[in-house]
């Protein structure tokens, strides 16, 4: 059996960070992750654009280059591949993660393909850095499974002149409902609350208002989804209840970190906001060998850590267990680096 001393469960940028300090500090360090390398960028749209410019985007100190003022879905996915290669990491990808046992120092850490192969490793710690997009917030409505709903927007090209529904009211749904319009669909934008976010990027913002104002996009606030067909979503509004035509539905509602595994591990989450119980100096939770790192740290609040500061929990982790003096101070549950750059890493 393989034998590390981090391994890390997520291979995103977060992850490949931890993993990079590991190694500098001369520890062997492995990242597994049970989709592809950077497993949620390669399924945001795929025309994404960040809001955020590359050197906050940046880990392991390599530079990211971008073509434009800010960098691309796919300017970013071979900027981390590269810095994976760079730094010849170990990682293993489509391993999911099946359970964890034993005790700091001698972890067993069990996965499995989606062939179902099983395979097992030992770690000396864990780092969970696992982010939040692989799971949706669910409406719990009928017909939210249909093959006609998706809880994630690719791309606007097969719309074109079709009905398309945008449930939402923050920046994903707005940028998903500006994007169809504009290739051609006929959007409705559905959000339960009486306003748009307010924050919704200040650009974004006052166009997709306008657009709502123009009737260029169909807008219906303060309605609620009642069920969704294979043609239609049914919804409640102030008048009453009324029938949407749908080709596809975009249930853009947000999403959420894996809350049972991370419990599963022995790791408390407060009740209400869902974070968990760390330790600010070393991101070790209450279970001895388990830290955590990245967006997993905001619990509920997902717009609390990006990338930018995310980057950055790997090289204090290793700072705290190698007795390094830190190089900057960190606030964890604010999700910010203090002396670092405030940001978002969100698509533009």
């Amino acid at each position: 059996m393989d034998t590390y001393d981090i391994l890390c469960i997520g291979a995103g940028p977060t992850g490949l960070a931890c993993a990079i300090e590991a190694k500098r500090a001369g520890m062997r360090a492995l990242v597994i992750d049970k989709g592809t390398l950077c497993n949620s960028l390669y399924h945001y749209p795929l025309n994404m654009t960040f809001f955020t410019t590359p050197e906050l985007l940046e880990i392991g100190d390599l530079p990211m280059s971008s073509f434009g003022e800010k960098p691309t879905r796919v300017e970013a996915l071979k900027y981390y591949r590269k810095t994976a290669e760079f730094y010849a990491l170990e990682v293993r990808m489509f391993e999911c993660v099946k359970y964890v046992a034993g005790h700091v120092g001698s972890f067993e850490v069990v996965t499995e393909s989606p062939e179902g192969q099983e395979r097992k490793y030992r770690t000396k710690r864990i780092i969970i850095a696992t982010g939040y997009y692989d799971l949706p917030n669910e409406m719990h409505v009928p017909g939210e499974n249909l093959p006609n709903v998706s809880h994630y927007y690719t791309d606007p090209f097969e719309y074109w002149r079709q009905d398309v529904v945008v449930i939402g009211g923050k920046n994903s749904a707005a940028i998903a409902a500006l994007e169809l319009y504009r290739n051609g669909a006929n959007v409705t934008l559905v959000h339960r609350g009486d306003r748009l976010s307010s924050k919704i990027k200040y650009w974004i913002k006052p166009d997709i208002e306008n657009r709502l104002k123009a009737g260029q996009v169909a807008g219906l606030l303060n309605t609620t989804v009642q069920e969704i067909t294979h043609d239609a979503v049914l919804v409640q509004t102030a008048e009453g209840q009324r029938r949407i035509p749908a080709k596809q539905v975009f249930a853009l509602t947000g999403y959420h970190p894996d809350y049972r595994f991370i419990e599963s591990l022995g790791v408390r989450l407060d009740p209400v906001t869902r974070k968990p119980e760390i330790d600010l100096h070393s991101f070790e939770s209450n279970v001895p060998g388990i830290h955590l790192a990245g967006v997993v740290i905001g619990g509920r609040d997902t717009g609390e850590i990006f990338i930018e500061n995310g980057r950055f929990h790997g090289k204090l982790i290793i700072e705290a267990l190698t007795g390094a003096a830190p190089a900057e101070k960190s606030d964890a549950h604010s999700g910010t680096i203090l002396g670092g750059s405030p940001g978002s890493a969100n698509a533009n």
